[in-house]
């Protein structure tokens, strides 16, 4: 049985009340119903960053589920905001992943700190030869971070972990992670400079 306000429909609650409905009653409806207000939203900030109307309505349906776990587990003030933060960021580490090994090597040699700091994108390296290069390079610099260093690179960007995910693997508090990070960063673009693993200009 639906969870019920004073004889109220649903569609006449106010976000707010729907909010602690659904934490009170993990009830899916009253998300959807809450969801359904702002799917065109969701849909128009997926569609600007995927930039492919499948992988929009995909992403829709993908944050609705995400939404059944992450609504408990934040205080949320104004739904519509919150929701427009956590699409932008499922967007962002979407195209992250989707990025080549050889994309984020392009980043690392240009800029130690841009993939962290930017959003734009770089330039990959196109050349099959440099490429296959650039990739044994690259691996053989990873293994010769130490090991803090590895394993956030490894875990930041090659399974899309956030800095509390890491943080909390690794049980090191988030600044700790973020100077693993950049001082990774920096090490493996000395490494590829020694084995003159460049971008040609």
């Amino acid at each position: 049985m639906l969870f019920k306000t004073a004889g109220r429909k649903k569609s006449d609650l106010p976000d707010e009340e729907l909010l602690r409905e659904f934490c009170d009653t993990s009830d899916l409806e009253i998300l959807g119903n809450l969801y359904s207000r702002y799917m065109y939203l969701v849909y128009g900030v997926c569609l600007k960053y995927l930039r492919n109307r499948d992988e929009a309505m995909d992403a829709v349906m993908q944050i609705f589920e995400k939404l059944i776990t992450e609504i408990p587990r934040h205080k949320i003030e104004t739904f519509r905001n919150w929701l427009h933060v956590v699409t932008k960021n499922f967007c962002l580490m979407k195209l992250r992943s989707e990025k080549s090994q050889k994309e984020k090597m392009a980043e690392w040699i240009n800029d130690p700190v841009v993939f962290m700091e930017s959003d734009e994108n770089l330039h990959p390296i196109d050349d099959e030869e440099r490429n296959q290069n650039i990739d044994k390079a690259l691996a053989d610099c990873i293994n010769r971070l130490k090991n803090e260093q590895k394993a956030c690179i490894e875990m930041f960007y090659y399974h899309n972990k956030c800095y509390g995910e890491i943080a909390v693997s690794l049980g090191i508090d988030e600044k700790a992670v973020k100077s693993h990070l950049q001082n990774g960063k920096r090490n493996l673009k000395i490494c590829l400079e020694e084995k003159n693993v460049r971008k040609e200009t």
